[in-house]
């Protein structure tokens, strides 16, 4: 199918279809529908190789993410990308992993800007200060960040407001007069993980509560089913025990339910980020620190990461969505 074809059934010029198809504002919005209704009916795909050496765009977006912690460990941080990619390639915009380093000077970061393979990055898992993100801004590489960091300019960012989270968790049992509150959280430096902790600190000592139990490990499920045994072995157990992701989370489930503590008048209450993994072995229901469905967070950053290459104003692309308390 050419565009040539297109245009004779419609009695218009090669260049008019073209321009329509290719985004062009200078095409009549009247004619630029019926060229566009033609096109699916006729199911023309456009050439994507000329596309790029007339743009001179590579219709490809990077999604850079650090070897350490993996993140495909993190079935939301999957299925995020899943929902981003699909929603991509709804605009013919490819999604490439690129896996980053910081020990090596961010090689895999540097070869992919020296290629021109992508338009942008999409910077996952960002550090308080994040020398991925600040080297991108002095090059001046479209980026946006998932996550928030200290940078001198302003910058594209899509980010939870991780630090509230944590403190409706308190507030709720603390109104249901719990006292005794349990943080299992990990212990990589990461943004998110540094506010979700600092969230729960700064709430149980805002209420008076104890808050020697706020645990840091590896983000896993094993840890998370290990620090509950612990939990349990204290001559005091805690009343309620929240988790910072779902792979500790589920440890932590586990755990209670061997002991027979997740359900029933002698449960310990339990609360995860983002819930129980959907492989899960538990059925008891969970509370969970809601963030939003892993399809709309894809949704948000693929229509963001658009903007971006389409030159936005960075100022413009600075999304925060707020948790909520989703109990059983």
């Amino acid at each position: 199918m050419s565009l040539k074809t297109i245009a004779s059934a419609l009695g218009l010029s090669v260049t008019t279809v073209s321009r329509a198809l290719n985004g062009y504002d200078d095409v009549a919005e009247e004619t630029r529908l019926r060229i566009e209704q033609e096109a699916r009916r006729r199911g023309y795909r456009p050439n994507t190789v000329a596309r790029r050496l007339k743009t001179g765009r590579a219709n490809a977006v990077g999604l850079l993410f650090p070897v350490a912690p993996l993140p495909f460990n993190d079935i939301s941080f999957v299925e995020m990308m899943g929902s981003t990619a699909q929603s991509l390639a709804r605009s013919d915009v490819d999604l490439l992993i690129i896996a980053d380093d910081t020990h090596d000077d961010h090689r895999g970061m540097q070869r992919m800007l020296r290629s021109h393979c992508v338009d942008a990055l999409i910077v996952a898992h960002t550090a308080c200060h994040d020398s991925r993100l600040i080297k991108l801004q002095q090059l001046g590489f479209p980026f946006l960040a998932l996550g928030r960091s200290q940078l001198d300019k302003p910058y594209a960012w899509f980010d939870f407001d991780n630090y509230t989270g944590p403190q409706l968790a308190v507030a709720h049992y603390a109104d249901r007069g719990l006292t005794r509150l349990a943080w299992l959280g990990s212990h990589h430096d990461q943004t998110f993980v540094s506010q979700r902790r600092q969230g729960f600190l700064d709430a149980v000592g805002q209420r008076g509560l104890p808050h020697d139990a706020c645990w840091q490990t590896e983000p896993t499920r094993r840890e998370g089913y290990r620090l509950t045994q612990q939990l349990l072995a204290q001559p005091l157990r805690p009343q309620a025990v929240i988790a910072d992701c779902n792979m500790l989370g589920d440890g932590a489930a586990i755990a209670l339910r061997e002991a027979g503590l997740l359900s029933g008048p002698q449960r310990i209450e339990l609360m995860v980020y983002d819930g129980l993994p959907a492989d899960s072995v538990i059925a008891d229901p969970v509370a969970s620190i809601a963030q939003a469905t892993r399809l709309d967070v894809g949704q948000q950053v693929a229509d963001m990461v658009l903007r971006l290459i389409e030159g936005d104003d960075v100022s413009t692309l600075q999304v925060l969505w707020q948790p909520e308390l989703k109990l059983p």
